[in-house]
């Protein structure tokens, strides 16, 4: 059975800006999606000739502000845009428009005929950007008012249950003549595995104007080609992913996936957004995941979730990486040999014997670094905003522990000489330094000390920088990303990285 198609929506101002960009990004879509209701009004009367520019199959679509397009003109005059970009058709058909996007509330029958008689297939669209839409089954029979329709059901989820929700209700379905789409970030599984709802394309937006849908939840097409290799997907691939929240970003698919092809596996990793590590694990079940990474904040929460544990897990008293054996779910950590590999090629040692250690925050991450610190003989004082978690962290190891700021500064000092940073402060920001970017923006650097970030988006954080700056020697957190990755990669496949 053949997969989804991918189609490119265009939203540049003129149709040569349109066409530009379909020819750039050529080699990686099936389809242009033509939205008239981003183009300049001066535009409108040359849209018929849009199919002929790119000689690809074409989408003309005219959206309304309700259903989350641009189009103000009214109904009338969209209608007109409508008959005028069928006018004319041409006895090739390849320049005409291939598909029409007609909402389920816009019945005009000489529009329909029309399509109908130039070949022209009708997407019957319906969409809710602020609410998930359910019944999903029945609202798709209800769509194909002509029987020639291909139905489009767009909504926008409030959490991951509702995307969840989705693939169980697509389980129903035997055709591939639909399309189905959760927007908005929670909803780019439903992009990546379109395959998995026997869709009949997904949909995606150039780099360079995805700024302009962003509440869509667009992937851009280079990346769904070449990070997640959207076209060898099909209903029988292997799925694997991280959950976390808020995860804005990762770079686990670009270490995951390209190894996946190398091996040879069927098989795709993908973000899974999830406010509970419940929702995380339900979502799993639904689609068969096989296995996940788990970041922040879902460390600890996750090892009551799992049916059973590694010992390492139990020792570290967080998990990073949770794997289906059977039915159930067994916890691993694989932080903990990551850091330790990535700090020792960094710091040159052998060992952290005689060395004081100075563990930044008090979460699951620094529960793995703290095991590592203790196992390489080294002496350690965790700080934290709460004391309590860090006092309780601290006394699993025999460490020392003090709270997160100005009146620890001196305590930090004597515990310079290597800091590990592993709270999410940072992340995705950049200089200046401030106290909400900067766990450490009260400690004044020497220049003697070794800093270690486990923050690996931005290269560089603001401590990072302001380290630098200072003479010390910093470090950021791809390598330890990069070398437990390769541990969850064996946990994932039985093979080596």
């Amino acid at each position: 059975m053949e997969g989804p198609k991918i189609c490119l929506t265009l939203t540049g101002k003129t149709l040569a800006q349109n066409a530009e960009t379909v020819k750039k990004y050529r080699q990686y879509i099936d389809i242009a999606e033509l939205r008239v209701d981003h183009l300049d009004p001066a535009e409108w009367m040359s849209v018929r000739q849009f199919p002929h520019m790119v000689d690809l199959p074409c989408i003309l679509t005219i959206r309304r502000k309700v259903d989350g397009g641009e189009f103000i003109d009214g109904e009338v005059s969209r209608t007109i845009l409508f008959a005028r970009a069928l006018a004319f058709a041409d006895t090739d058909s390849s320049k005409n428009f291939k598909y029409i996007d007609f909402e389920e509330d816009f019945h005009i029958p000489s529009l329909q005929d029309a399509a109908l008689a130039f070949g022209i297939k009708i997407i019957r669209s319906v969409h809710d950007m602020k609410n998930p839409i359910v019944h999903l089954k029945e609202r798709l029979d209800d769509l194909k008012t002509t029987g020639y329709e291909i139905p489009k059901i767009a909504f926008m989820p409030h959490s991951l249950d509702d995307v969840t929700r989705l693939f169980k209700e697509a389980q129903q379905l035997e055709d591939t003549d639909h399309i189905l789409v959760a927007m908005g970030d929670f909803g780019l599984p439903s992009r990546i595995l379109s395959a998995k709802l026997r869709n009949h394309l997904t949909y995606c937006s150039p780099a360079e104007t995805s700024g302009k849908v962003a509440n869509l939840g667009h992937l851009d097409p280079i990346t769904l080609n070449e990070v997640y290799h959207f076209k060898q997907i099909d209903e029988s691939s292997d799925i694997y992913g991280i959950t976390g929240w808020p995860l804005e970003s990762s770079s686990s698919p670009a270490l995951h996936n390209p190894a996946f092809l190398r091996h040879g596996k069927n098989a795709v990793y993908i973000p899974v957004r999830a406010e509970k590590v419940e929702q995380a694990l339900s979502f799993a079940d639904t689609v068969g995941i096989k296995g996940l990474s788990v970041t922040v904040p879902h460390k600890e929460k996750v090892m009551g979730a799992a049916n059973t544990q590694d010992p390492l897990v139990e020792a570290i008293g967080a998990s990073n990486t949770i794997i289906r054996e059977g039915k159930d779910w067994h916890a691993y950590n694989t932080d903990a040999p990551g850091f330790a590999r990535a700090l020792l090629e960094f710091t040159g040692l052998k060992s952290l014997r005689g060395k004081k250690v100075a563990i930044i925050g008090a979460g699951g991450a620094a529960r793995a670094i703290a095991h590592v610190i203790k196992d390489l003989h080294g002496k350690a004082c965790v700080f934290n905003r709460t004391l309590s978690k860090a006092r309780d962290l601290a006394e699993l190891y025999g460490f020392k522990y003090a709270s997160l700021g100005f009146d620890s500064a001196p305590i930090l000092k004597k515990y310079s000489q290597i800091i590990i940073q592993t709270t999410s402060k940072g992340m995705h920001k950049t200089p200046p330094s401030t106290d909400e970017n900067d766990p450490l923006y009260f400690y004044n650097f020497s220049g003697k000390e070794t800093l270690f970030d486990i923050i690996y988006m931005p290269s560089s954080t603001p401590v990072m920088v302001r380290a630098a700056q200072a003479g010390c020697r910093v470090c950021n957190g791809y390598d330890m990303l990069k070398y437990q990755g390769y541990e969850q990669f064996k946990l994932f496949t039985g093979e080596d990285y």
